[in-house]
């Protein structure tokens, strides 16, 4: 589907005309949620059916190429170097020098500032709000799936944490998402891994369109972005952040750039906090209950959590685990969709007031101490950071135990 189609797509979806039925685990969600808000769960089910056009476009021009050539074209781009995408396909051509996409007319950088002094000032505790909260929100749904089969998350489980670390420490320092910056060239570096991803996948015989639809669809893309913002906002303030309103719009702000970033088209890409909310609110009644890749998925995801922080040791491991991180989970989420996940029940009493007493002990230590900047370093410790810079390598096979390192 080329740019014309795409635009066409999605000016059908917004004015309802979809022709789209839902894929098959879809049926009793959307019917509940066209209750509630029939134009929005149109548009939901509709981009399930929805990848990203023209970045999937680009890695099937790219699907002949060796590894290592894909990396090398993808960094000369990334670089804006011309000369070193001289003999490259013509459309990653247009995509980074002979046809860009612009900047959308709402975006104003500036506007970026206060969420960013948001994020640094409450770093800790967004960032654990990911771990615990925001990752079990998006991954209870059908997003699942499509990690679970790929294999990624039981050998890189840690990996994929720091990763995720990674990219938003980076979207949220000052500069990130300028064209140059590290923040914006993990953004499209997602696009294009997601891409891939949606290619070999969508290619086995274990994909079943009728019944999930796109993999890594745009509906699926527009709901995680909408949790990685709102969602992110309410978690941490439960665990004791505190956001002025300039700060919560700036917040929303960046992620909403990142998602454009990130190849999610406007017609699902949310507005501002009132709007991601909804969007999640609709996105998780339109998506079927939590599937056992759902659930293995989410406990891999906590169980992973304490090696990011270095914490190897079997027995305390386990003790944070089951002692801190599923009953801050549990409290965050809540006890409806913990259950669904097979979270434990036991744990601390009044999980989030010990965790917020305990956190602002901590900062008390840690600031008086070391001082704000090398707390905030440490963060930068924890997350995947190579020598050697960005790799921009992608897979080359489905099943992750089957492709070559990326």
């Amino acid at each position: 589907m080329k740019n014309g189609e795409l635009a066409g797509a999605e000016g059908r979806i917004r004015h309802g005309r979809t022709g789209v039925s839902p894929p098959s685990a879809y049926v009793d969600g959307y019917a509940e949620a066209r209750a509630l808000d029939r134009e929005t769960a149109d548009n939901y089910i509709a981009h399930t059916r929805i990848g990203d056009p023209v970045m999937d476009a680009i890695v099937e021009d790219l699907a002949g190429l060796p590894q290592r050539r894909v990396h090398e074209l993808i960094r000369a781009g990334m670089d804006e170097d011309r000369d070193g995408l001289r003999n490259a396909p013509q459309s990653l051509r247009d995509f980074f020098f002979d046809a860009p996409q612009p900047d959308p007319d709402w975006l104003d950088r500036d506007a970026f500032q206060p969420g960013i002094r948001s994020f640094q000032r409450n770093s800790v505790l967004v960032l654990s709000a990911f771990v615990a909260g925001v990752l079990i929100d998006g991954f209870s749904t059908l997003i699942a799936k499509s990690f679970v089969q790929t294999g990624r998350i039981f050998d890189n489980g840690v990996w994929r944490l720091k990763q995720n670390n990674r990219h938003q420490v980076e979207i949220f320092l000052p500069g990130g998402l300028e064209r140059f910056g590290e923040g914006w060239k993990l953004s499209v570096r997602i696009r294009f891994v997601h891409a891939q991803v949606r290619r070999l996948l969508g290619q086995t015989e274990e994909w079943e369109h009728d019944a999930w639809g796109v993999p890594l669809s745009a509906a699926h893309m527009g709901y995680a972005v909408a949790c990685f913002a709102a969602r992110t906002v309410k978690h941490s303030e439960s665990l004791g952040a505190r956001y002025s309103p300039e700060e919560r719009a700036g917040f929303h702000d960046v992620w909403r750039y990142a998602g454009h970033l990130m190849g999610i088209p406007d017609s699902i890409l949310f507005t501002d906090e009132q709007h991601a909310l909804h969007l999640y609110r609709i996105g998780s009644v339109c998506e079927p209950p939590p599937t056992d890749d759902a659930i293995i998925m989410t406990n891999a995801l906590i169980n992973s959590a304490p090696l990011v922080a270095n914490i190897d040791d079997p027995a305390e491991r386990r003790k944070l685990v089951n002692k801190v991180i599923y009953p801050v989970s549990r409290a965050l989420v809540g006890n409806g969709l913990s259950d669904q996940l097979r979270f434990p029940r036991r744990g601390m009493p009044f999980p989030l007031l010990a965790y917020r007493i305990d956190q602002r002990m901590q900062r008390i230590k840690a600031w008086s101490r070391k001082g704000g900047f090398q707390v905030f370093a440490s963060l930068l410790e924890a997350s995947a950071y190579e020598a050697a810079g960005l790799s921009y390598r992608l897979p080359d096979h489905a099943h992750d135990e089957l492709s070559t390192k990326w």
